[in-house]
C-alpha cells in the first residue's frame, strides 16, 4: 500500500477531479464522442428515462437524447453544464453528484457515468444509483480509452500520462445493490491532427493538475515524438485508435 493508505488516495482522487471545475468550453471542443454502438449495448428495452452522471458537457449524453431518452444531465461542475445546456438546450442539467444527484427515488430506468466512476466513491454511488432506479434498471459505465495495443498509441499514453488505461482484467467496483455485470468493447478511430491530440493532453487530469515546467515537458515530448519521431506534418490528419469499454448492471 502507499504511503498514507486510502485516505492519501482518496485526496489525490478529489484534487484531480477538482482541475476538471472550469474549462467546460475547451474539453467539449477536444474530448472524443463516444460509438453509438455503446449507447445501443446499454438502453434497455422499453426505458424512457435516464440520468447521465458526471455528465461534463453532454458527450454521452447526446446519445440518450438522440435514442429518444427523457435525460437528466447531473454534474459537479456548472461550467460543464452551462456549455451542455448550450449543445444540448432541452436537457435538464442540474449539479449534482454520484453520491448525491438530488433526483427523485425511481425516476429513472437508466443511470450512465461516461468517463467519470473513477472519480466517484463506488458504494457510495452505487446506493444512490440505486435509489433513482426503477426496480430491474440499468447502470452503464463507460470508458473511452486509447488503444495500447497498437505500438505507437502505447508511447503516446506514456507521453500524455494517459493513466486511465484500463489493465486486461479490470471490472469496475459496483455495489450490491447491482447484479449481473457484463460488458462491451468498442474499436473506433478519431480522426485528429497533431495539434488535437496536443490540446487533447491539455484536457487530461495529469496536465492541468500539473506545474508549469512540467505542463511545458509533455507538450515539448509531443511535439517531438509527433513531428520528429512519427514525422508527421503539422495539420496533417491521424487516425487515433480507441477502445471503448461499456459495462452494465441491473438493479437487484
Amino acid at each position: 500500500m502507499a504511503r498514507g493508505g486510502p485516505k492519501l488516495h482518496q485526496e489525490r482522487r478529489q484534487e484531480l477531479g477538482q482541475s476538471f471545475q472550469d474549462g467546460g468550453e475547451h474539453y467539449e471542443r477536444v474530448r472524443p464522442g463516444y460509438p453509438a454502438e455503446s449507447a445501443d449495448w446499454l438502453i434497455p428495452a422499453g426505458a424512457k428515462d435516464a440520468a447521465d452522471i458526471g455528465a461534463g458537457t453532454g458527450k454521452f449524453t447526446a446519445l440518450l437524447v438522440e435514442r429518444g431518452l427523457h435525460t437528466v444531465a447531473v454534474d459537479p461542475s456548472a461550467d460543464m453544464l452551462e456549455q451542455l445546456r448550450r449543445t444540448l438546450p432541452g436537457v435538464s442539467a442540474v449539479v449534482g453528484t454520484a453520491e448525491h444527484t438530488g433526483l427523485a427515488p425511481e425516476a429513472v430506468d437508466l443511470v450512465t457515468v461516461a468517463q467519470a466512476w473513477h472519480w466517484c466513491d463506488p458504494l457510495l454511488a452505487s446506493s444512490e444509483i440505486a435509489r433513482i432506479l426503477r426496480p430491474h434498471g440499468v447502470l452503464g459505465l463507460i470508458w473511452n480509452q486509447l488503444d495500447t495495443s497498437v505500438p505507437w498509441v502505447h508511447r503516446l499514453s506514456r507521453i500524455m500520462h494517459a493513466g486511465d488505461v484500463h489493465k486486461p482484467h479490470f471490472k469496475p467496483p459496483v455495489g450490491p445493490e447491482f447484479t449481473g455485470l457484463e460488458s462491451h468493447l468498442t474499436r473506433w478511430e478519431d480522426p485528429v491532427t497533431s495539434e488535437d491530440i496536443k490540446e487533447l493532453a491539455k484536457s487530461r487530469s495529469y496536465y492541468l493538475a500539473a506545474t508549469e515546467p512540467t505542463r511545458a515537458k509533455v507538450l515539448g515530448n509531443l511535439d517531438w515524438y509527433l513531428h520528429e519521431h512519427l514525422a508527421h506534418a503539422p495539420g496533417e490528419m491521424l487516425r487515433l485508435p480507441y477502445r471503448t469499454q461499456t459495462w452494465r448492471a441491473y438493479r437487484a
